[in-house]
Formats: C-alpha cells, structure tokens, sequence
C-alpha cells in the first residue's frame, strides 16, 4: 500500500468570510479524497498545523500536530502584527509527524478533486521524487461543500501560481527554508527552489485539473511590509542553495535558451534575475 501525509494550516478567519468557506470546502475535499485514496490502495494521513486558538476549526478526521509556537513577528516588528506561520515549522511538524515516504503541503484554500491523492500515487510510481501541481481557479459564486458536484465538474481556469508541493521525504532536511511566512509572496518561489535544486527527478504539472481554489484573482494585493520581509528572507535562502542551483532543474530548463527565458520571463514563481545569474554558469 501507498503511504502519503498531506498537511495543511486551519485557522480562524478575522474578516475575510471568503477565506471561510475556501477552508470549509478544502477540508472536506481532503476527507473525500482520502476515503477514494483508500478504496484503491493508497493511504492518506490528513495533518494540521495550528496555532492553539484554532483548534475548533480542525475537523476531527485530521491529526494535529504539534501547536505552532511563533510566527513571522517573532523575527521583525510590524506595524499591523499578523500571526502568520513560517513555512519551515509547518513542514517541520509534517516531517516529523509521519513515516509516510511522500509529504504533500498546500494551502488551506486549495481544495481536491476526488482522485487527487490516486493520481498523485501515480505520479510517484513514474519515478519522479518531488512535484507541483497547479490549480484551476473557480468562480467565487460557490459557498458550500454541499456545492461540490458543480465544483468538480467546473472545468476552471488556469492559474500560474504554485500551491501544491509533494516531495520525497528524504529531500526535506536538505530544505533552507529561512523565516518565510506563509500567506504572503516569495513562499511558494522559495519552497519551489529548494525542490528544484535538490531533487533528481522533479516535474511541474501545470495543466491537470487536480486542486482548485474558489476565485478568479490571481495576484492579490499584499501587505508591503511582510513582502519585504519576506524577499529578505528568500534571499538568504537563495544564498545557501546557490552551490547547487542550476537553472538546467528549472521547469522548461532544458528547452531553447529562448524559450526557456520567455517563459521564466512570464512566470511569477521563478524569478529572472536569478535564473539569468544561473544561466551564466550552465555549461
């Protein structure tokens, strides 16, 4: 049998009621995605990550781990404190919460098609030890997952960003993570990066309809501050993965220098300046 462990980070929304019903709907597609899992031989563990307020929004079918302990203010002072989450301690709890050999993270607005975890099942067995699955974006008209039949047979829309990492377990203590919080740009690149340099066979799917997240948006506007906080902290991070960065492991690394630029270029999750810095060393 097939052993994943997928962790995600419930909390309780303040103000953004949208948030709430995302993180309704993504919990139960997790549920229903693992019951299918099982009925074909794979097995899902379902993790959190919470600080101890948010214990009541943790469904019951889910392990929690450890309490989150600190967050991005705990390393800079802000002038609107925000209670976000550092990247290393949520995967830090899923590594060490399990024995699974493949760990998946996403955000908590990333919900499952039933037969996500079948599928990612599938792409493991192909050889492949880290990937990143895309999602489609929905119309924010859903509210419910009594709303879930619609919701999985919407066909979407495309959206460029990475949110949904599966990994290698052995891969994560090789990971630098730095103090990049969640719920603000330059995780999702920085995570990316650490997969990009340390796996041996990575692959980006940004075409299966596997997750999607309810709503259009696809930048939203973020707070500058835990922005720069955030670029700060990447940066620190590109430091230490720089002896083995190669733009070769890059999604269309391979491709024309051309193609590979334009496309780079394009992408908000793989930054240019550092992939031309890396270019001038391929040989």
């Amino acid at each position: 049998m097939v052993h994943l462990a997928h962790l995600v980070n419930p909390f309780r929304p303040v103000s953004d009621a949208s948030m709430s019903f995302a993180q309704s709907i993504t919990l139960e597609t997790m549920r229903i995605a693992r019951d299918e899992a099982l009925k074909g031989g794979v097995a899902v563990a379902l993790l959190s990550a919470q600080f101890p307020e948010d214990h009541t929004v943790v469904p019951e079918y889910f392990t929690k781990t450890p309490d989150l302990e600190r967050s991005a203010v705990d390393f800079q002072s802000f002038s609107k404190p925000k209670k976000l989450p550092l990247i290393a301690d949520l995967l830090d709890r899923l590594y060490h919460a399990t024995e699974a050999p493949y760990l998946i993270y996403t955000n908590v607005d990333i919900s499952l098609q039933p037969h996500f975890y079948l599928e990612v099942a599938r792409k493991i067995a192909s050889g492949l030890d880290a990937f990143i699955i895309n999602r489609r974006r929905l119309p924010d008209h859903f509210r419910s997952p009594e709303e879930l039949p619609q919701m999985y047979a919407h066909p979407g829309f495309p959206h460029p960003g990475f949110d949904c990492f599966v990994f290698r377990r052995e891969l994560y203590p090789l990971f630098r993570l730095g103090h990049v919080c969640i719920g603000i740009p330059f995780v999702e690149i920085t995570l990316s990066q650490n997969l990009f340099c340390y796996a041996r066979k990575f692959e980006l799917f940004d075409r299966d309809f596997l997750t999607f997240h309810i709503g259009m948006e696809i930048f939203k506007k973020r707070d500058p501050e835990y922005l720069r906080f955030n670029k700060t902290e990447f940066r620190k991070c590109i430091d230490l993965l720089w002896p083995d960065l190669d733009s070769r492991k890059f999604p269309w690394g391979e491709r024309s220098f051309l193609y590979r630029i334009i496309r780079w270029g394009l992408h908000p999750c793989i930054p240019i300046r550092l992939a031309l810095m890396l270019e001038t060393r391929r040989r």
